[in-house]
C-alpha cells in the first residue's frame, strides 16, 4: 500500500545546510528547489541576483506549497550574506564541473556548515561566485553531455550529502 504525507513515519530534520542559487531563473527549477530543500531539510535558500516570481503558478505547482515552509531570502548581491555565513563557520561548497572539482559521490564533510551553490540554467555558476567558493563537486556522468538539469543536479549533491551528515 502506498504511504501519504499523513501515513509516512518519516524523522523530521533539518541540517546546517544553506543553498545558495545564483541567477537561477526557471520558475520550475524554482519550485523544485524548494521541495528538494524541504525533503532535505535544508535551512534556507538565498537567491543571488535574479529576484525570483513567488507569484508565478508554474513555482507554485511545482513546489507544492513549500514555497510557504522553506525560509529563504533575495539578494541582488548575497556578498556581503556570502561573507557573513562564512565568517561563521560556512564552507563554500560549488555543485560544478571544474578543474579541480571532485566527484560528489567523494563528498567528505569539511565543516559542519554548507553553503552550497548551484547557478544559472544557462551559464552555471558566475565566475564571480566560483571564486569564492572553499571546494568544488561535480556529478559524473556517462553520456556526451557534460551537465544537468540546475534541480536534478542540487537532488543528487543532498542527497550525498545528507548521507554523509547522517552518518
Amino acid at each position: 500500500m502506498q504511504l501519504t504525507h499523513d501515513t509516512t513515519n518519516f524523522e523530521n530534520k533539518q541540517f546546517p545546510v544553506i543553498l545558495l542559487l545564483d541567477n537561477i531563473t526557471s520558475e520550475a527549477n524554482i519550485g523544485s528547489i524548494f521541495r528538494l530543500a524541504d525533503a532535505f531539510g535544508v535551512e534556507k535558500l538565498i537567491f543571488h541576483g535574479t529576484v525570483p516570481n513567488l507569484n508565478s503558478n508554474r513555482l507554485k505547482r511545482t513546489a507544492r506549497n513549500t514555497h510557504n515552509t522553506v525560509d529563504f531570502e533575495v539578494f541582488e548581491d548575497a556578498t556581503q550574506a556570502i561573507v557573513d555565513l562564512k565568517n561563521s563557520g560556512y564552507k563554500m561548497t560549488a555543485i560544478e564541473i571544474t578543474s579541480e572539482s571532485k566527484p560528489i559521490s567523494n563528498f567528505q564533510l569539511e565543516a559542519e556548515k554548507i553553503l552550497l551553490v548551484a547557478g544559472n540554467e544557462r551559464h552555471g555558476i558566475s565566475e564571480e561566485i566560483l571564486k569564492k567558493c572553499d571546494t568544488a563537486y561535480h556529478i559524473e556522468m556517462f553520456g556526451k553531455n557534460s551537465s544537468m538539469n540546475v534541480a536534478q543536479s542540487l537532488g543528487i549533491a543532498l542527497y550525498e550529502i545528507t548521507k554523509v551528515l547522517c552518518s
